[in-house]
């Protein structure tokens, strides 16, 4: 990897850091899944399990793929309880409540819009 010296302001660095960082973590949760697992643990703490019931159609390895990646972008926190065999829960993190209400508010555009949307690509396709 080759770098370069980085000639503007601190400003324009941190906003090319900014820009950077959210196409990255757009990329993570901009997917089907993510989505999902973020209106499913809503207000709430659940175990794995319950969030594989919730998320419908989801696989083991999905599942545990997308919940690395969000708590990884610190979106859920992971809390393992010592007990035999561990107990291990989920439960949405500060920004992950806020990132919540962003996607609760594209739920509720899709489902204002969902009449529009069909008849556009039927449209479409016709």
């Amino acid at each position: 990897m080759v770098t370069q010296q980085f000639s503007g302001s601190p400003d324009e660095a941190d906003l090319g850091r900014v820009d950077s960082l959210a196409r990255e973590i757009f990329a993570d949760v901009a997917n089907k899944w993510a989505l999902l697992i973020i209106e499913a643990l809503g207000g709430r703490t659940l175990r794995f399990g319950e969030l594989s019931d919730e998320v419908e159609g989801i696989s083991h390895k999905m599942l545990t793929q997308n919940l690395r990646m969000l708590e990884r972008n610190g979106l859920v926190e992971r809390n393992v309880h010592p007990t035999v065999p561990p107990r291990v829960e989920y439960t949405l993190t500060e920004p992950g409540h806020a990132l919540r209400d962003t996607v609760h508010g594209m739920c509720g555009w899709t489902r204002q819009h969902l009449g529009h949307i069909e008849n556009s690509r039927r449209r479409f396709h016709a």
